[in-house]
């Protein structure tokens, strides 16, 4: 019987990696009832599609080589190159556009920097006037009625008014919504590392800084910073990449070229925990 090879230092730190990327993946799976043999599943599909990706010839899969690169079966590999990745969405909801707008636009922040309290109905600036720039599809009063739901907007009837109540979009209660969110801006970030690491074409922004032997006192106050860095950065942002996207548009428009169909996420996020027995101090 061969042995094992032994395990490159590469092959260590792949393993170290994946470990730490499916903690919590399993974390979340083990609170909401997800199942081993779903995720089982699931993971054999991705394998699946991952490889007929890389495929030279993915009209014609290559079988044996796909059980090769993924240590799979035969069987299970016809089974699964026949089923559909699911599609994800390019487009973010009306609702997710029209609080993003609202709390960078220039136009809707007052004086001192906060987003104004609109009107409901009426000509610009209003909630109206905001939402049927954002779409033609959806009626303002049902956008209106969606993120009052959510608790991100509070309407008062006796001045028919309406304000934001987060500085971010965080629907609470919408489970659906909120995994949604997990899977478009984790698995973006993800893509993003992954693509730096495999050398792909798209260098992707991807970086982070780090503090240890913090007291729970100076991490609260990083997060009014880092706050405060977000709603900075969203405002130069936000007008800009609508700028672009306009500009984008109207010359797809003149020339008779199809739309542009690149997208692009840009996400900051924070995470802060108590040292496990045995972290921290000198290394």
């Amino acid at each position: 019987m061969r042995a094992p090879s032994p395990k490159t230092a590469p092959d260590e730190a792949l393993q170290r990696a994946v470990t730490q990327l499916l903690a919590p993946l399993a974390r979340l799976a083990v609170a909401r009832g997800l199942k081993f043999p779903e995720i089982k599943e699931l993971l054999k599909q991705a394998f699946v599609h991952a490889a007929l990706e890389s495929d030279a010839a993915p009209s014609a899969p290559n079988v044996s080589r796909v059980a090769t690169a993924t240590g799979l079966t035969r069987r299970e590999v016809t089974r699964l190159s026949l089923q559909q990745p699911p599609a994800r969405a390019n487009r973010s909801s009306p609702a997710t556009q029209l609080f993003t707008r609202w709390q960078a636009d220039r136009k809707l922040r007052d004086r001192r920097g906060r987003p104004r309290v609109l009107p409901r109905q009426g000509p610009a600036p209003s909630f109206e006037a905001l939402a049927r720039a954002i779409t033609r599809d959806v009626h303002p009063r049902r956008l209106l009625d969606e993120l009052v739901r959510l608790e991100l907007v509070a309407h008062d009837p006796a001045s028919d008014t309406v304000r934001l109540l987060e500085q971010a979009f965080v629907p609470r209660g919408d489970m659906t919504r909120m995994l949604g969110f997990v899977g478009d801006n984790v698995g973006d970030h993800l893509a993003a590392s992954v693509g730096n690491v495999l050398g792909d074409k798209r260098k992707h922004f991807e970086q982070a800084v780090f503090a240890d032997e913090l007291s729970e006192a100076s991490v609260d106050a990083a997060k009014k910073l880092i706050n405060a860095q977000w709603r900075a950065l969203m405002a130069a942002l936000v007008p800009e990449l609508e700028d672009l996207r306009l500009a984008d548009r109207r010359a797809a428009g003149h020339g008779g070229a199809p739309p542009p169909r690149h997208r692009l996420r840009v996400g900051l996020y924070s995470f802060d925990e108590a040292a496990r027995s045995g972290e921290g101090g000198e290394q």
